[in-house]
């Protein structure tokens, strides 16, 4: 019996349009991951090859993000014009977290080494250019930015997440940071380290309900060891504190000393 090709696409289209038919975003994973690693290049022309000069690259990246930003919202232009507009304050946020990974890990020998290397620098990297397409609203893209760095370091931060200067990530495979955390300056996570939720809230029917303060606070100048988890929206870590490898942290609790 021979297969009826046609009714099968016909099936598969169908059942696409059904589903796209939701939120109709077809975004350029490609695209999206290609204009970040020209942004890198740009931030970090000793480390990576551009490919032309500084502006062609820079139009290009501006070119791509207009593209699929439109398809997205309407105000591309404006919203890409912002973006642009912070990647200075990008690289110096990008400098400070590779001076905390050299002064934080005795295994990195030189800058280089973590720029080219280092999983923590790369999924921080991509964590600062999807928070800041977060912060424009933009859907999707940012999504699309920290999963990239996921799938290449298993380190899961959520695009929303708020993490401050300094940032350290020493080995980090684990690593899950949700999308309310607000994590302060000078802090170190080990690998296997989770700042997530401690449950979910429903409606009347047992859905879920979106949004809402659901992951926990970490102050400044805190140390979390390997594989500690710390659960809450409401739950907040102390400046200074530092907290032991394998904790299960449910509430605010008294100063790790």
């Amino acid at each position: 019996m021979m297969t009826d090709t046609r009714a099968i696409i016909n099936a598969i289209s169908g059942n696409y349009l059904e589903i796209a038919g939701r939120d109709g975003f077809v975004i350029d994973t490609d695209k999206i991951i290609s204009l970040s690693k020209k942004i890198r290049a740009l931030f970090f022309p000793e480390y990576y090859e551009l490919k032309g000069s500084a502006e062609d690259t820079l139009d290009s990246v501006i070119a791509d993000l207009n593209e699929e930003i439109s398809k997205v919202d309407v105000n591309y232009a404006e919203i890409t014009e912002k973006f642009i507009a912070r990647l200075p304050e990008l690289q110096k946020l990008l400098y400070k977290d590779i001076q905390a990974i050299y002064d934080g890990d005795p295994s990195a020998k030189t800058y280089s080494e973590i720029v080219l290397s280092f999983p923590g620098f790369l999924s921080v990297f991509m964590y600062r250019l999807a928070h800041e397409l977060y912060e424009l609203n933009v859907p999707i893209i940012p999504r699309i930015m920290a999963e990239y760095a996921h799938e290449k370091t298993g380190i899961d931060i959520n695009p929303g997440a708020k993490i401050g200067e300094y940032f350290c990530i020493d080995h980090g495979t684990g690593i899950v940071i949700g999308e309310t955390a607000t994590v302060g300056d000078h802090v170190r996570l080990y690998h296997g380290v989770t700042l997530g939720v401690r449950n979910f809230r429903k409606d009347e029917d047992g859905n879920l309900l979106k949004g809402g303060k659901r992951h926990p606070d970490v102050g400044n100048h805190v140390i979390i060891y390997a594989n500690a988890t710390i659960l809450g929206g409401d739950t907040c870590i102390e400046d200074g504190s530092v907290i032991p490898a394998g904790s299960l942290i449910l509430q605010t609790p008294e100063k790790f000393k």
